[in-house]
């Protein structure tokens, strides 16, 4: 499947849970219950995004179990586990000035305050201080996101992010 900006991967299905077609998932949101915010998912298909309405769902233990309607035994809710699952950017909420959603961010191309490339976001990760963005070029770096100080500017029209970091 070709990746679609209009479509944000917010989790994946995992296992089956229970005899009534329950089904397990990991959520990329923060915090964990925020994907239920989302009726309306969209799950991954071979070729585009495919609609399907959440018919219930709750928090169990540290995770999160949804139910859909038309899936009402352990075996057809199989086939739906390992699908990534996605909203639509319309879904999400609409940010301030200067703040940015993660998947906006990965895929720039950072580079520094003295004009070197130091390569491409592949992902970001939490750390519990601050974020940090992970940027691919000739070698893999770490980068701390601190707006001011090590993030100078994001032109995501430009697909650009400039940072205050030399190349150790």
């Amino acid at each position: 499947m070709t990746a679609d900006s209009n479509y944000i991967v917010v989790g994946k299905i995992g296992s089956t849970y229970g005899i009534k077609g329950w089904l397990k998932v990991i959520s990329y949101t923060s915090p964990v219950a925020g994907i239920l915010d989302y009726k309306l998912w969209y799950l991954e298909d071979t070729l585009h995004w495919k609609p399907i309405e959440i018919s219930t769902g709750r928090e169990h233990g540290k995770g999160i179990v949804v139910h859909f309607d038309g899936y009402e035994t352990p075996e057809k809710a199989r086939l739906l586990t390992g699908k990534k699952i996605a909203i639509t950017r319309a879904q999400l909420p609409k940010l301030t000035q200067q703040e940015y959603y993660w998947a906006d961010l990965e895929g720039l191309t950072v580079i520094n305050d003295t004009g070197e490339e130091l390569g491409k976001v592949i992902y970001l990760m939490e750390t519990g201080s601050n974020d940090v963005l992970v940027v691919k070029g000739e070698k893999e770096i770490a980068i701390p996101y601190l707006p001011g100080e090590v993030i100078l500017s994001i032109d995501l029209e430009k697909q650009i992010m400039q940072v205050k970091w030399d190349m150790i």
